[in-house]
Order: structure tokens, then sequence, then C-alpha cells
């Protein structure tokens, strides 16, 4: 049985979900990639709920960039989300790439916060 892109990308989030667990000390950095945009989370996962998010969908990035489905839109988000995650105190997180493999888009964004002060 051949599976469709999106249930192989569920079958590996699935998979990595089990391993990578946000806590209160080090919250969980989710991404989601979809072929227009990219969103990033910054989650508690003991009080299940969001600390800090940024998306290519912001007015603020929206204007600069030309589509939010390339890997410079990931940069902005990435750097955007580390700002604010250490506006709130937060420099340790642990990485969830949700079911996306760690290239192109996701590793662009990855870079991004590091380079902004995130730790992981």
């Amino acid at each position: 049985m051949k599976l469709t892109r999106k249930e192989a990308v569920q079958r590996r989030h699935r998979r990595v979900r089990k391993g990578v667990q946000g806590s209160t000390e080090r919250p969980r950095l989710a991404i989601f990639r979809s072929l227009q945009h990219i969103y990033a989370q910054v989650i508690d996962d003991t009080e299940q709920h969001t600390l800090v998010a940024a998306s290519s969908l912001e007015p603020e990035l929206k204007s600069k960039l030309s589509t939010g489905g390339n890997i410079e839109a990931a940069t902005e988000v990435g750097k955007l989300i580390a700002e604010r995650a250490k506006a709130k105190g937060i420099e340790l997180v642990v990485f969830d790439r949700g079911g996306n493999l760690y290239h192109g888009r996701v590793q662009a964004l990855a870079d991004a916060a590091r380079e902004a002060g995130l730790n992981f």
C-alpha cells in the first residue's frame, strides 16, 4: 500500500512526537509547513498552551516577502519566533520538525532561530 505524502508526514510526525516532549523549563518549538506558508509555535506541553507563535502570514512579514512558501520566508519566521521567545525569557527549546524532513525550509527556520539566540 502506497502512502500519500500527507499520510507519510503524519506518520513521521507521530513517530517524532513520541520522543519530543516540551516542558515548562524547555518548551517545544513546533513547525508546520504548508505549500504557501510556514508556521512556528513554542508550546508548553505540561500546561498545554502556546507561549509564542509566528508565521509567514503576519502583516509585518507579509509586506516584506513575495511569498510565504520559500526559504527566505522561513528564515524570517525563524528570526521572529526567536525574538519573541527571548522576550518572554525562553532560551532553551526542543525542536519538533512536525514530520517534515530536516531540509530546506525547516532547516532554514531552525538555523535562523539558532542564530537569533534560541538553543536546541
